[in-house]
């Protein structure tokens, strides 16, 4: 295969690791960048080359791609993957932490697309694949800060695909149902940081209950890693891919009418009287 470098970023655990795995099995060059360089020797003993990038810091990111520039001179391959799902009712989740979620799961995405813009362009060729979620487009109670955010991210993607397809550069979107990886560990830590008015505790705890038994059965990072990998290697990598329980869930919403679907939604959450 020819000399291909991609990078995956969020790449310490879940789908992100899984992926860097399989690219370096099929023989690209791979970046795995993340916060906690630490957590990735496994990765850099299969090959992979790390980078420590805070998705939220312009001096990381653009550190990050002048290394790859400089070591390798060009990059062919974009994984978006960094991010992190923080829950609680809209009128208990701090300001500050809704700018935090949006700061990782969509500036952070855009601060490292447009960094490796110009060198796609200059090729004339690459692939941009941008992690979302089944709750950008179904919004859960108590997701609606994490929901808002993957939904910017499937609307930042529809308007770059059309932006860079003349320049032979291709964006994919991934999005995941429930997935066996760190997320809902972290997912809860949030919640339970969140201080929420009394009226609200009883519909907090059955989420926290519903949430987690959701995950109980859920996929392993295999499916959504695999994804990701077909829209970075694939002759036609497609616009989207709904995986792991996602597309039920789509199809669902595409159906049925919205307040039925809302009931629906608030008796799987365990929060219907």
């Amino acid at each position: 295969m020819a000399h291909k470098v991609v990078l995956v970023t969020g790449a310490s655990s879940g789908f992100g690791e899984v992926a860097v795995e399989k690219l370096l099995s099929r023989g690209y060059v791979v970046y795995a960048a993340a916060r906690r360089v630490e957590r990735m020797a496994k990765l850099e003993e299969l090959g992979a080359k790390l980078l420590k990038m805070d998705v939220t810091s312009q001096d990381d990111v653009t550190a990050g791609i002048k290394t790859i520039i400089d070591n390798e001179g060009s990059i062919y391959g974009l994984v978006n993957n960094a991010g992190y799902g923080g829950f609680g009712m809209l009128e208990s989740v701090s300001l500050s932490e809704a700018q935090r979620q949006f700061d990782v799961n969509v500036f952070g995405l855009v601060r490292v697309t447009k960094e490796v813009l110009p060198y796609m362009r200059a090729a004339g060729d690459g692939r941009i694949v941008n992690v979302a979620s089944v709750v950008g487009k179904v919004a859960l109670p108590m997701g609606g800060w994490y929901s808002s955010s993957k939904h910017a991210v499937e609307a930042l993607s529809d308007s770059l695909r059309n932006e860079v397809r003349d320049f032979g550069i291709r964006v994919s979107i991934i999005e995941p149902g429930p997935v066996q990886t760190e997320f809902l560990e972290r997912a809860l830590e949030v919640v339970d940081s969140v201080d929420h008015h009394a009226d609200y505790m009883s519909k907090v705890e059955a989420f926290k209950t519903s949430f987690s038994r959701g995950y109980e059965s859920a996929d392993g990072p295999e499916l959504t890693a695999n994804a990701i990998v077909h829209a970075i290697s694939g002759d036609k990598p497609k616009i989207r891919y709904a995986v792991s329980g996602a597309k039920p869930v789509l199809l669902a919403k595409a159906i049925l009418p919205t307040v039925v679907f809302d009931h629906f939604i608030k008796r799987a959450m365990g929060m219907s009287r």
